[in-house]
């Protein structure tokens, strides 16, 4: 969830946003107002009512409403995990 990016089998992760919030959940991430984490967290954990909940709350949020999975995918710039990530580099 808190993956910045990939630097060939290196996934490349925000340390102190991982220790801080690494047993949150959706709802406490977006309370927190971490967006692309609990979307993150959305789309990895594969269940529709968790995605259907993340929807309806960032479409609370003023000239979001018709926001699509699709769209935030590359707001967030949130696609599939590379398969060959052998390690992690916390920063």
């Amino acid at each position: 969830m808190f993956t910045i990016g990939y630097q060939g089998n290196t996934a490349v992760v925000d340390r102190n946003a991982k220790f801080k919030y690494l047993k949150a959940t959706m709802e406490q991430l977006l309370d927190a107002g971490l967006f692309k984490p609990a979307f993150c967290s959305a789309i990895f954990s594969g269940d529709a009512a968790e995605m259907e909940a993340f929807m309806s709350r960032y479409r609370e949020v003023p000239g979001n409403s018709e926001v699509t999975v699709d769209a935030l995918k590359r707001l967030f710039g949130v696609f599939e995990a590379p398969e060959k990530v052998q390690k992690v580099l916390l920063v």
